[in-house]
């Protein structure tokens, strides 16, 4: 009975702290986006990037399949989007930020690109984790 009680009390002391730390990884992974929304559009792809994480297990899902590794996934978006105007101005919408965990986290979200060439809009699910004490994008799937 009193490990019952103890472990109960355990529970009900830790909800607010695990509440905490959910809203402040939040925080932080939206605070990310936004430095990508920034670094976008002011035409600087490699600070944009510096959301995702720099390795070659990075994976992303794209109209042409999935990549493998940051220095590709930069390259591809190098390619797609080669200057400014092909680039446009980028705007992103948060539908849901699921923190999974200490250490994960699940967003999904649009993204609209307004451009003078007509503009691009679609859908991203991000899965993000921290490591080395910051949150990264580990995997990206956008259509």
């Amino acid at each position: 009975m009193f490990r019952s009680c103890l472990l109960a009390l355990v529970l009900l002391a830790s909800g607010p702290m695990l509440a905490q730390r959910s809203a402040k990884a939040e925080q932080a992974i939206r605070g990310i986006m936004a430095d990508q929304e920034k670094a976008w559009n002011q035409g600087n792809l490699e600070a944009f990037m510096d959301g995702y994480w720099h390795a070659d297990s990075l994976k992303f899902i794209g109209s042409r399949g999935l990549t493998y590794g940051w220095q590709q996934t930069l390259d591809n978006y190098k390619k797609g989007y080669p200057d400014r105007a092909a680039m446009g101005n980028l705007t992103f919408t948060l539908i849901t930020v699921d923190v999974l965990s200490s250490k994960s986290a699940f967003v999904i979200g649009k993204w609209h690109l307004q451009r003078q060439a007509g503009d691009l809009s679609g859908h991203f699910t991000l899965l993000w984790k921290k490591i080395r004490g910051k949150w990264l994008i580990v995997a990206d799937h956008s259509s």
